[in-house]
């Protein structure tokens, strides 16, 4: 198999990354996945390598065998990096950079970076948003994302590489696990399967777009199979939800209300974000095809599923 048909995912161990991972494993493509959580080896036409993008001796042959690399390596959540104004920087801006650097010695033909359409925009001015809104980050960790955006970006211009920037809304679906302050959907059908209550920051009028799993990996695997669509591209449902809204919609496909618990709202929340993926369309011929209720009922029977 060539190089050009190898596929190298950074970070490729999280939510995304392992479903992108086993869906171009089954179109044939040869899938390397980088990650500080892998567990050495072969599993399901996957190579899995232990280590992190700055690691320069491991790095390096893998950039040999792979002309595309995927780039979702990241560490923090936006509430997690509330209180840590440094933490985007020292675990995922300056492993980016050394990564670049290694990449500048062996230039990959396509570089994809996955960055966030729910955090980089802030408050737009208008909605839906496209890519033409200059991002106005609300957290540090939007501000991380902002910033490897510009990383990625003059590597590619420095050295010719075809780069496409990902920017998915919130990201849903069966598979995801469960992560403290991360993935409201999966958090809300845990609660529901537990029978506790939920904690809503704010008064629940903030406004959301889900993006289920499936249409994710398939607007990933247009940019790659597209090397000539660059430069920034939103993935997103092109619907809001608020998160009352989606409270209800929850309690109606699960069948079980969940209390909720009222908290402040927090200065890191954005209060309404939905995407124009116009862009993304027209390049790759991409649309989201899995509704939100119909992501919601698929990834109910899987959480159901796990709990037997």
């Amino acid at each position: 198999m060539s190089a050009r048909e190898r596929i190298l995912l950074i970070g490729g161990n999280g939510f995304l990354g392992s479903a992108l991972a086993r869906s171009l494993a089954r179109a044939g493509r040869e899938v390397h996945v980088l990650s500080r959580s892998a567990e050495p080896g072969q599993c399901g036409g996957i190579a899995f390598h232990r280590g992190s993008q700055d690691d320069i001796a491991i790095v390096a042959p893998l950039l040999k065998q792979c002309r595309t690399v995927i780039h979702l390596a990241s560490t923090t959540t936006p509430g997690s990096s509330a209180r840590s104004p440094g933490i985007d920087t020292k675990e995922n801006l300056l492993p980016a950079t050394m990564l670049a650097k290694a990449m500048s010695v062996l230039p990959p033909d396509r570089l994809i970076f996955v960055s966030s359409g729910g955090a980089v925009y802030g408050n737009p001015e208008r909605l839906p948003v496209d890519e033409s809104c200059a991002p106005r980050p609300l957290s540090y960790h939007a501000a991380g994302k902002v910033a490897l955006e510009a990383l990625f970006t003059a590597f590619a211009h420095a050295n010719g590489v075809s780069l496409a920037i990902l920017r998915p809304s919130n990201i849903y679906g069966p598979g995801q696990p469960l992560r403290g302050g991360f993935g409201l959907v999966r958090t809300l059908l845990e609660k529901a399967l537990r029978g506790e209550a939920v904690e809503m920051w704010g008064d629940g009028s903030a406004v959301r777009d889900y993006l289920y799993i499936d249409d994710a990996v398939e607007a990933c695997t247009r940019l790659i199979g597209n090397p000539q669509a660059t430069g920034l591209f939103n993935a997103g449902s092109e619907t809001g939800t608020s998160i009352r809204e989606l409270i209800t919609l929850v309690a109606q496909l699960t069948g079980r209300t969940s209390e909720v618990v009222q908290r402040p709202a927090r200065a890191t929340d954005v209060r309404a974000i939905f995407l124009d993926s116009a862009r993304l369309r027209e390049a790759t011929e991409w649309a989201p095809c899995v509704h939100l209720s119909e992501g919601i009922e698929k990834t109910w029977g899987w959480v159901l599923g796990q709990d037997e």
